[in-house]
């Protein structure tokens, strides 16, 4: 026994080295200027998107009721945005910040402002590219763009394996844990007591489906959003006096090199770039392929509309919150100079730290919400990769394995996890801007017609066929 344990334990440390090593591979600057670089090429090619942003906003409060879809475009939303908005939000800005100082805010800022072209062309392609299922539900997804756009299914089978393996990582058992974690350290609940909870709440919401994914998501998003972003504005009018100078030192520090001092250690451009390039990419996926997953059972007359609606989410999650979390951090730096700011967990519990009474319970429940609708919106990712692969026999089961993985994720050490989860979520991005720049003309001749033409009320053909 002695020598079995032994020899997991070298086999674990050995796995973690590989994936940790593929992860610093792959989320090299390659990808990510290759994903900076179809946010900008997509931005120019589409006329600029993000000018449309206040009626995306009204789009997606609207009901298209006559419109063919499983959900409202709105719940489609709600359920990416669950998916989207998670503790990376919150502690990983200030990771970035620990790793490449508070200039990584402003990049970290503009990688959501031109990510919101890339968000809509997957909402675009998500609708244009769906089918019917034969009991009468929206599928869709890149690796339908992939299979009807391009003709190849190899890479469409690829990507759908890719983000099933990924929906176990960083979609189910790293959030499962991190609200464990939390619970034990902050409470001192016992983990199991935690996995157990987790469990039978995501058995309740997950095996009613995509609506009862949609209508929870939909409840509990703008809520925990809002009520976030309130402590937010609370800690920024605190800090009064040290917000328009974290404002200034944000942007001068992301194109001038960074010295150690007022709480900050040394950085250079390329850090803050990197870091805040990275960490922005990464809390709001455009580029993944995630989000138009959900966003193909969404009620809409054509894809224009839907795209509209999808790249609010980048928007919400990057441009907004993301941004709230920088300037939070940062100017509570400038405020407090004896706070840390080695570990971004430790930082940013600092800083909420400063509201009183509420700011740590407010923390606490922001992150616990946060992973929760991240596994909701996670496991339909998951569950329309494996159909894709499997068929619809499959779905339950994998449901069943999916909650099963809750509990376990909620009580294990998954450094291995977690690195094999960057790695899945890399590997999914590849595909998908492999669609995204082949049918970039597609998608900027329907813009043209839609958008610019000014014809969003319209019917498209395929969706009528639909």
């Amino acid at each position: 026994m002695e020598n079995l344990m032994h020899l997991l334990e070298v086999l674990n440390v050995a796995l973690n080295d590989f994936f940790k090593t593929l992860s610093d591979l792959l989320w090299g600057w390659p990808l990510i200027v290759l994903l900076l670089g179809t946010h900008i090429f997509l931005t120019i090619r589409l006329g600029g998107p993000q000018f449309k942003l206040f009626k995306a906003i009204r789009l997606s409060v609207s009901k298209d009721k006559d419109s063919t879809g499983d959900v409202s475009q709105f719940g489609a939303l709600a359920t990416a945005l669950a998916a989207t908005i998670g503790t990376g939000n919150i502690v990983g800005v200030a990771t970035a910040v620990a790793l490449g100082g508070p200039g990584a805010v402003l990049w970290c800022w503009l990688s959501g402002v031109f990510g919101i072209a890339t968000k809509y062309s997957e909402g675009f392609l998500a609708i244009k590219y769906r089918i019917k299922a034969p009991d009468g539900r929206m599928l869709g997804g890149p690796m339908y763009a992939l299979e009807r756009g391009l003709g190849w299914k190899w890479l469409a089978v690829l990507f759908a394996v890719f983000t099933a393996l990924a929906s176990f990582g960083i979609g189910n058992t790293v959030q499962a844990n991190a609200i464990s974690t939390l619970a034990y350290d902050s409470y001192g609940i016992p983990v199991n007591l935690t996995g157990g909870i987790i469990c039978l709440l995501a058995a309740l919401v997950l095996l009613g489906g995509i609506k009862s994914i949609a209508r929870v998501c939909g409840a509990l998003v703008p809520f925990m959003a809002l009520l976030y972003v309130l402590g937010c504005i609370y800690i920024l009018i605190a800090n009064g006096q040290h917000v328009w100078p974290a404002v200034q030192l944000i942007c001068k520090s992301a194109f001038t090199p960074q010295a150690a001092g007022g709480g900050f250690v040394g950085t250079t451009v390329i850090m803050a770039a990197r870091y805040g390039i990275a960490r922005g990419l990464f809390s709001n996926e455009s580029g993944l392929g995630s989000a138009p997953i959900v966003a193909a059972a969404a009620q809409t007359r054509n894809p224009v509309r839907q795209a509209l609606v999808s790249s609010t989410g980048t928007f919400w999650d990057t441009v907004v919150i993301c941004a709230f979390t920088g300037l939070v951090i940062v100017s509570s730096i400038i405020a407090h100079p004896d706070i840390s700011v080695e570990d971004g967990a430790a930082l940013t519990k600092a800083a909420f730290s400063k509201i009183p009474y509420v700011g740590t319970p407010l923390l606490t429940f922001g992150i616990l919400t946060f992973a929760f609708t991240t596994i909701l919106g996670w496991c339909y990712y998951g569950e329309r990769a494996v159909e894709y692969l499997l068929g619809k026999r499959w779905m339950l089961g994998y449901r069943i394995v999916f909650v099963i993985m809750v509990f376990v994720g909620s009580i294990i050490n998954l450094d291995v996890v977690w690195n094999a989860a960057d790695c899945m979520n890399a590997l999914m991005a590849i595909p998908n801007l492999v669609a995204l720049l082949l049918l970039s003309g597609v998608i900027a001749r329907e813009t043209r017609h839609y958008l610019w033409g000014n014809r969003l009320n319209d019917y498209s053909p395929d969706q009528q066929d639909n």
